[in-house]
């Protein structure tokens, strides 16, 4: 039976792994840097004397008629488990076009990454896991990472950003408490790129300063975290029509996600079935 590892618990990760699983393609593992699940579908939550959430990637899910009907059936799915459910408030300035409906998701959109790894019911999940080389050995991948011994696979999935990706070293060089009230503040890409490598308290001064402006009235807050998104979209897709590249093919190194399509959820789904097929023709 195959061992194969995901590296990404994110949306892309996630479904991939669920698909491989349902359909018993062999030994799944998934290993993600973080502490937990979602990758840019990343949910806060606070402390013990802050207690609330706060979507801190993706605040909502769009589903458009005319580019998402292949891809009806997964959020059928979601909204059946309540994992989703319709988003009815208004949101200023939003442009909603015709035949397209947004979701949001009720116990944070992190749900939706925890949703897919928990029906890769079998595949073991491993957080803290900073893959760092992957070398060819005897037939197989060597997986290092930060801690720990590397491990030996048959199949290797990455669906983390692709500068991550491009960053690994070896022979792919180069290639519920009670939930209280909360505020998500997103800057503009110009304002993250120009402050990416700030000092994070001077940035979230500066973010506040402007909040306090334009919402003089909001409480002075229990609790608060700056978050940056060093690979927050998309910027150029990788030329790839397929939802992912393959780096190797014998054994099989295979790299997907958004990079590979397009930064919302019809991507990464769409880069999920593209990985499952190429796992599946290799076997």
């Amino acid at each position: 039976m195959s061992r194969m590892l995901v590296v990404g618990a994110g949306l892309t990760g996630g479904a991939c792994a669920s698909l491989l699983r349902g359909a018993g393609l062999g030994r799944v593992e998934i290993w993600d840097k973080a502490r937990g699940a979602g990758g840019r579908m990343s949910t806060s939550r606070g402390t013990r004397d802050a207690a609330c959430t706060a979507d801190l990637g993706a605040q909502y899910i769009t589903f458009e008629a005319e580019r998402s009907e292949p891809r009806r059936s997964f959020y059928e799915e979601l909204l059946s488990h309540g994992i989703l459910q319709q988003l009815t408030a208004p949101i200023e300035g939003m442009v909603v076009k015709k035949g397209s409906c947004n979701y949001v998701a009720p116990q944070g959109i992190s749900s939706v990454v925890k949703y897919y790894l928990k029906q890769s019911a079998g595949a073991d999940v491993f957080y803290e896991q900073h893959v760092t080389h992957i070398c060819l050995r005897d037939g197989k991948w060597e997986v290092s990472r930060k801690t720990g011994p590397p491990e030996l696979f048959d199949i290797v999935i990455l669906t983390m950003p692709v500068p991550q990706i491009l960053h690994l070293q070896g022979d792919i060089v180069n290639k519920s408490p009670e939930i209280g009230p909360s505020v998500v503040v997103h800057t503009t890409v110009t304002f993250g790129s120009e402050y990416l490598n700030s000092d994070p308290t001077e940035v979230q001064q500066l973010i506040l300063s402007y909040l306090e402006r334009i919402m003089p009235s909001l409480p002075k807050p229990s609790s608060i975290k700056c978050q940056k998104w060093r690979y927050s979209q998309v910027t150029k897709a990788v030329p790839s029509s397929l939802g992912q590249m393959i780096l190797h093919t014998q054994p099989l190194l295979v790299c997907g996600g958004d990079g590979f399509t397009r930064s919302n959820f019809d991507g990464c789904i769409d880069s999920a079935m593209s990985l499952a097929e190429v796992v599946k023709s290799h076997l």
